[in-house]
């Protein structure tokens, strides 16, 4: 971690008094850090919108294992794009629904293209992609 350098930020009290309940509902024991994790996570989702950053990911999938050959057409996906996947867990959630969550690592478009394509899939009941930096680019 770099040098800390102090600023100063002005806020009407309201919006102060607001922010200061939220940073202690998440766990916060001060501003500092509940703004230095607010930067970096504009800074991470500024990484999202660039084509080629390199991004780390969960595509989580809720779905129907009765689904006539989609649990093939998942693997199969994962398999064209091995160079993306770097882990799969599958859990029966009861005797018809399975949740897979697959962990994705490569460049911003890949990885929500492939997250897209697994998603839309036919018997596919939910499916989220959720995005985070490999952590190379922060401060």
């Amino acid at each position: 971690m770099g040098e800390l350098r102090r600023f100063g930020v002005s806020m009407e009290e309201e919006l102060l008094e607001k922010f200061d309940q939220l940073a202690r509902s998440r766990g916060y024991s001060n501003r500092s850090e509940f703004l230095r994790d607010l930067a970096r996570r504009e800074l991470i989702e500024r990484q999202w919108e660039l084509e080629d950053a390199e991004v780390a990911g969960t595509v989580t999938l809720v779905y129907d294992h009765d689904a006539r050959g989609l649990g093939d057409e998942l693997t199969h996906l994962q398999h064209d794009h091995h160079e993306l996947v770097l882990s799969t867990m599958h859990v029966h959630l009861d005797e018809r629904n399975c949740l897979e969550v697959v962990v994705l690592r490569g460049p911003a478009a890949r990885v929500r293209a492939l997250a897209h394509a697994m998603i839309a899939r036919r018997g596919v009941k939910h499916g989220q992609l959720t995005m985070t930096s490999t952590g190379r680019e922060l401060p």
